[in-house]
């Protein structure tokens, strides 16, 4: 079974599961969201904004692949670009932080690790832009098919909570204080992303 991630670009964005493709949660307000959702083509509204950070700011999110086929994304960006960050009741999200705004993995691949391998890439592709932190909005409810991260799942790979909130507190991943862990990181990334041979790929992660 081989597997990869990459980022997200205007060339791959038909891979994201349906719903998730017209889903302008995070990158409009919520007013400009339900003036897209009625009048606007929000499919549209997403590319536009994909774009427009990928030119100003870089890769904004990642897709990971089981034997070609989509499995899984992230999306993240700093707080300046997602203007739902600023509707939370534990915001704002640090100064020096990047927000993860969603994540994804589908049903059929749940349970194989694929969601730590997304925040892994996110902490490594972040750590070479000098990122010192990755904040996230946790819902503590987790609704199944919601747009934002399971607290459980954020504590689960080494968030920390910040903000306390009933419903959505804010949590933080220090990149600075976690050497070692990016150093596993490394070492993981390499084996399952970057030149890996046929054995390797059948390798249980």
């Amino acid at each position: 079974m081989s597997r990869r991630l990459v980022n997200i670009t205007l060339d791959n964005l038909a891979d994201l599961p349906h719903r998730c493709r017209g889903c302008v949660f995070w990158e409009l307000d919520p007013v400009g969201r339900d003036r897209a959702l009625e009048t606007g083509d929000p499919a549209l509204e997403k590319e536009a904004w994909i774009s427009s950070t990928l030119l100003e700011w870089g890769s904004c999110g990642k897709i990971v692949y089981v034997d070609n086929v989509p499995a899984g994304f992230v999306m993240y960006a700093p707080p300046l670009y997602v203007p739902r960050s600023v509707a939370f009741p534990t915001s704002p999200v640090s100064a020096d932080a990047v927000l993860l705004m969603t994540a994804h993995i589908l049903p059929e691949f749940a349970g194989g690790g694929l969601g730590r391998m997304l925040v892994q890439g996110v902490a490594k592709d972040l750590t070479r832009r000098t990122v010192k932190a990755i904040e996230a909005f946790g819902d503590l409810k987790g609704e199944e098919g919601g747009c934002m991260v399971p607290a459980d799942y954020l504590l689960s790979v080494g968030f920390k909570t910040v903000r306390p909130h009933h419903r959505y507190p804010r949590l933080r991943l220090e990149l600075k204080s976690a050497l070692s862990w990016r150093e596993d990181v490394e070492v993981a990334l390499e084996r399952l992303l970057g030149s890996m041979t046929p054995e390797g790929a059948l390798r249980p992660v």
